[in-house]
């Protein structure tokens, strides 16, 4: 069988995000079927890219640059989705990066057995968002998308540590915060398809949430540092800005992130009860 990162490295080495995701789900199904018959296939060696290869189209921006979103009309609709497409996509890649590139950190097997499922569920995400774009007359490219969402894997190329804790503790968990938002819009122009669609990757992204906590947690108890303060201080080091509340607690902790790791870091910060 191909060694694990050398999978990883031909998914961020495919540009068209259809053919990407179709490669991101035949790798990962062939991981998932060794690890079924007890086998543990090699993780190997990759040289991942700097940057994963991207379509032609969307044209990416500055995010000052992409023009604002308005959900209470169709076109408004369709840049949402637009936007949750785009954020899939470049989820893919991270998840396939983390395994590519951090081979040289010694990890259990669960570790990527965690990140190939998160990988093969992004693939999901991504296709199941561009279903519903061509459903209603659109595609994934057909509109501007943020240029910046690979700044935290530049960020963090080189700390394992800082990279779950940015990944999916800060930038994955806003999406728990957000995505309700996004669901009562679709709710509310009637779109049970699309509902659907998120309400899928809102239960799945917990998951993917909880892996970054799970295995950040791993790494702190084997380096003996407080996992809390840990994370305050890769946070700060590597994340542009503050994080925005308001925050979905209930599905925060569902994911292993209390209060006490991400009140702190608000703005404005907001002092949290030991108790």
């Amino acid at each position: 069988m191909t060694p694990l990162a050398q999978m990883a490295e031909e998914v961020l080495r495919t540009a068209d995000g259809r053919a990407k995701t179709a490669l991101s789900r035949r790798h990962a199904a062939a991981w998932a079927a060794a690890r079924a018959a007890g086998d543990l296939p090699p993780i190997g060696r990759a040289t991942p890219p700097d940057q994963p290869a991207r379509p032609a189209r969307p044209d990416l921006r500055d995010p000052r640059d992409v023009p604002r979103r308005r959900p209470g009309t169709e076109a408004g609709r369709l840049a949402i989705l637009h936007a949750v497409a785009h954020i899939e996509l470049n989820a893919v890649d991270l998840h396939w990066d983390i395994i590519a590139r951090f081979t040289d950190t010694p990890m259990p097997p669960g570790f990527y057995d965690d990140w190939v499922k998160a990988a093969d569920e992004e693939s999901k995400h991504f296709n199941l968002i561009c279903d519903r774009l061509e459903a209603m007359g659109s595609h994934y490219g057909a509109l501007p998308a943020h240029a910046g969402m690979w700044r935290a894997a530049e960020d963090t190329a080189d700390d394992l540590m800082g990279r779950l804790a940015v990944v999916p503790m800060v930038l994955e968990a806003r999406g728990l915060d957000v995505t309700p938002g996004m669901i009562a819009v679709f709710e509310k122009a009637g779109d049970a398809e699309t509902v659907d669609a998120l309400r899928v990757i809102y239960a799945e992204e917990v998951h993917h949430v909880a892996y970054g906590s799970k295995w950040f947690h791993f790494l702190c108890g084997r380096a003996e540092r407080d996992p809390k303060d840990a994370f305050h201080a890769l946070v700060r080091r590597y994340f542009h800005g503050s994080l925005k509340p308001p925050f979905n607690a209930e599905k925060r902790a569902e994911a292993g992130l209390p209060p006490d790791f991400y009140w702190p870091l608000a703005d404005p910060p907001h002092p949290v009860d030991p108790d």
